[in-house]
């Protein structure tokens, strides 16, 4: 059975709703435990990460996706705590060889997104991870997924009327691949 986890910060809800589909679509693939752990303010104190069971409980997965809101062009600062705290795993290289994505929202079509999926990337790349992509040129897929057009991870365009359609189907789409690779990598 393949381990997933998806931590993430979510302020407004969208980013949780990605979450929510990312969880959807890696169950559609079948033998996988999926842990969700949506980072909140009784897990930082003084501006620091100080949940240890969650650090456990990824370490035990196959696979960590990361999401944050953009914020001002990057990861909002209650995930950035979260990402502090890894280093101490980082040392160790205790996340080496897991596979790795990210997922973003922002209030604008491009809000600058892509530098938070930039940060997690490097943050992946630090922790010896493997980057798992969108393999899903907007335009040219059948599933309606990434309408965005980034390949680095799932990007939504959030507005008063909630998280798009195509960019949930988009996280769910994530989901499905990463679990997919996973297990083949198994």
């Amino acid at each position: 059975m393949i381990k997933l986890g998806i931590i993430y910060f979510s302020a407004t809800g969208a980013t949780e709703t990605l979450a929510q589909q990312i969880e959807h679509g890696a169950n559609a693939i079948g033998d996988v435990e999926v842990m969700r752990f949506r980072i909140d303010k009784k897990q930082l104190v003084d501006g620091r990460f100080v949940d240890q069971d969650t650090l456990t409980q990824l370490g035990k997965c196959d696979a960590i996706i990361f999401g944050s809101p953009t914020y001002m062009g990057g990861v909002a600062s209650q995930f950035k705590a979260f990402a502090d705290a890894t280093s101490e795993l980082w040392c160790e290289q205790l996340w080496a060889n897991k596979l790795a994505a990210g997922f973003t929202c922002g209030s604008a079509p491009n809000g600058d997104q892509s530098g938070t999926l930039h940060y997690f990337f490097t943050l992946a790349c630090q922790q010896g991870m493997l980057w798992v992509s969108i393999d899903a040129a907007h335009g040219y897929t059948k599933q309606n997924v990434n309408r965005l057009g980034s390949q680095l991870g799932v990007v939504a365009h959030v507005n008063g009327e909630g998280v798009h359609e195509a960019d949930k189907s988009t996280a769910a789409y994530l989901g499905q691949r990463i679990v997919t690779l996973a297990q083949r990598m198994r």
